[in-house]
């Protein structure tokens, strides 16, 4: 609000003598289009034809007939009729509106259905031209100020009629750097305007320019025209901020809407996260379960080990008790085995030596032999004899 009113105040203190107003102000390009001869040359240059050939153009009802109450109703800025039966809607767009592209197309069919009556023979159809004047940029992937769309066979690249076309002309992409004063750029610059001095120079060159501008002067220095064309200006002013408010509200909205979003995605993961979560408690109890009933049976196990190994601990003891009886017995054996082998030893000795006395005695040995076998020198064994 605070930026319309700096701008009201600065046409208010403009002088009378600098004022001059916009062409690009829908309510004072209608006005222009009203002299036969500006609109002569500017659909000369839309058309690329010298002015000469295009011959008498009449201003039409710009409300287009609907056939039912229901139907949407057309309105155009400025319609024309040209001499050759060629219909053109021109019309000069201040603010930025979406669907533009839809939107044309819908006026254009409108204008081209609108020429026939029932009964009446489609070979009465006349060319139709939409074109749109837009004071904003709409197709924002190139830097064509000037387009002409037409309708062609994409199977062949021929074109399928030349009774359907659109022009668009974005007046915030004119270049810089254009000089010639006949063109449709020349035209563009001057309906996008500036102070008189400009407008001026724009116009200087080409004599339907020149129409224009003297018609824009004039229009400027009227009271009254002056006053439609000021409360035109402010209506447009309070329609942008209101689109600028509404706007700002719509990205607010998207904004929250957005951040509405993002806490779904985030509560649709957590969910999800959860939901996993959930599913891996329940495996690991799964296997929980699994490692008890484990660890369940392999304590009855270990049970049954512990009583088997007791089981097998009392044999080991009998087993060990029996043992040491045995060894007890066997060093009894093993003793009196040792006493027998002793006597038998003895007794044995005491054989051998009453057999060497029993050889030496029948003179199978003589003494040396007797003695030594028994063990002892000749004196003692004599002795032992005798």
């Amino acid at each position: 609000m605070q930026t319309n009113e700096v701008e009201i105040k600065t046409i208010q203190t403009t002088s009378e003598e600098e004022f001059i107003m916009k062409p690009y102000i829908d309510w004072c390009f209608k006005e222009l289009m009203r002299n036969p001869k500006t609109r002569t040359g500017f659909i000369a240059a839309l058309l690329r034809l010298p002015p000469e050939q295009i011959g008498r153009t009449t201003i039409l009802e710009n409300e287009l007939s609907k056939r039912t109450e229901e139907e949407k109703q057309g309105v155009l800025d400025v319609r024309v009729l040209l001499e050759s039966g060629t219909q053109l809607d021109i019309e000069m767009q201040v603010l930025y509106i979406e669907y533009w592209d839809d939107r044309s197309l819908f006026y254009l069919s409108k204008m081209f259905s609108s020429q026939l009556q029932k009964g009446e023979s489609y070979d009465k159809l006349q060319k139709c031209i939409q074109v749109g004047v837009l004071n904003f940029t709409y197709f924002k992937k190139d830097n064509f100020c000037h387009r002409r769309v037409r309708f062609y066979d994409e199977a062949t690249g021929d074109l399928y009629s030349e009774k359907l076309e659109l022009q668009i002309l974005e007046l915030p992409k004119i270049p810089k750097e254009y000089h010639h004063p006949d063109g449709i750029i020349a035209w563009m610059k001057f309906f996008r305007g500036g102070n008189k001095k400009e407008m001026e120079e724009m116009a200087k060159g080409n004599a339907y320019l020149e129409s224009a501008y003297e018609d824009l002067m004039e229009m400027s220095q009227d009271e009254k025209k002056r006053l439609a064309y000021e409360a035109r200006e402010r209506a447009l002013r309070d329609q942008l901020a209101l689109q600028h408010q509404t706007e700002k509200i719509f990205q607010q909205i998207a904004e929250v809407q957005g951040e509405l979003d993002k806490a779904k995605d985030t509560l649709a993961e957590t969910k999800g996260q959860l939901s996993e979560t959930q599913g891996q408690l329940s495996k690991t109890q799964g296997q929980l379960s699994k490692t008890q009933g484990q660890l369940s049976e392999t304590q009855g196990q270990l049970s049954e080990t512990r009583g088997q190994l007791s089981k097998t601990q009392g044999q080991l003891s009998e087993t060990r008790g029996q043992l040491s009886e045995t060894q007890e017995q066997l060093s009894e054996t093993q003793k009196q085995l040792a006493e027998a082998h002793a006597q038998n030893d003895v007794a044995h000795d005491q054989g051998r030596k009453d057999a060497i006395i029993d050889l030496y005695q029948k003179g199978l040995l003589n003494l040396e032999q007797a003695a030594s076998s028994y063990g002892m020198s000749t004196e003692d064994f004599q002795k032992l004899i005798f």
